[in-house]
């Protein structure tokens, strides 16, 4: 009933949902331009269309109270970015250590521009050895949906080119505010 719902609800607002995600247990779903708040409920929509049973990080603060209830049924993982953790190396090895899971993560790190990326989606994906499927909202098309299912190669500028290829001609709610497709400090330009 969900799904349908969360369909519909796409449907009326005027969005078409383009391709499926890939029927695969692991796999990283990188979800692209973050332009927005709109964004999150959008991608909510997408989730629940689907019935993934996709997680997210989320700023451990806002998991107080009946908030953090609900965000943690939906599939919200809090993250304490202040703690030294190897964040990387702990979200491998729940890959690791789990027989499926879908991660989606907003590689802009947030709604604002940014001359880059965060780059972490992309070391979890290759210490967890599991692909990434690109996820995109595009304006202009009032589209939403998933695009290609990319295998990374370890070269991270060879692997940003078929990234950019994506999202090269997507359009965010706010397009000015869509972060460039780089890594800070790499060899990713």
């Amino acid at each position: 009933m969900l799904s349908w719902v969360s369909g519909k609800i796409l449907n009326w607002c005027g969005w078409s949902i383009v391709g499926r995600p890939p029927g695969i247990k692991k796999y990283i779903v990188i979800v692209a331009p973050h332009t927005s708040n709109w964004d999150f409920f959008l991608f909510l929509l997408l989730k629940f269309r689907f019935k993934l049973d996709a997680r997210f990080l989320g700023k451990h603060t806002i998991f107080i109270g009946p908030l953090g209830f609900i965000i943690r049924k939906i599939g919200g993982i809090p993250v304490n970015r202040s703690k030294t953790v190897n964040m990387v190396d702990s979200i491998a090895e729940i890959f690791n250590s789990n027989e499926s899971l879908i991660l989606g993560i907003s590689p802009e790190g947030t709604r604002s521009y940014s001359t880059y990326w965060k780059s972490g989606f992309y070391y979890i994906a290759l210490k967890a050895k599991v692909p990434i499927q690109t996820c995109f909202l595009d304006t202009r098309k009032k589209e939403i949906g998933f695009d290609r299912l990319l295998y990374l190669t370890g070269d991270s500028g060879k692997d940003l080119n078929s990234i950019r290829a994506v999202y090269a001609e997507k359009s965010g709610i706010n397009p000015a505010l869509f972060s460039d497709i780089a890594f800070q400090n790499r060899d990713s330009k």
